[in-house]
């Protein structure tokens, strides 16, 4: 794991693992924490672990995320991820 650019935390000391199986799939980890970000084309189920994604740009709903949560984000995409539980998914980037 791999503690986030401090320009990304918001809360806590949050940290990032990345295991990328092809060049367009892998598995993502997050720790407990609070942390912006700004996303690339992607679908992901979340695995393990509890969180909220919230949206800055655009202005949309804040997403729960659960195991078998599935979401698509779209390149530019604004984001807080509030972590509660280490959040591990699966994504596929487009």
């Amino acid at each position: 794991m791999t503690p986030l650019p401090a320009g990304q935390v918001v809360a806590g000391s949050p940290a990032t693992g990345l295991v990328e199986l092809t060049d367009t799939i892998g598995v993502w980890d997050h720790t407990p924490g609070t942390s912006t970000d700004v996303e690339a084309d992607e679908v992901f189920v979340v695995l393990s672990g509890s969180a909220t994604v919230s949206f800055e740009e655009p202005a949309l709903p804040a997403i729960e995320l659960r195991p078998g949560s599935i979401v698509r984000l779209t390149a530019g995409m604004r984001t807080v991820w509030t972590v509660r539980e280490t959040l591990r998914k699966v994504y596929i980037a487009g």
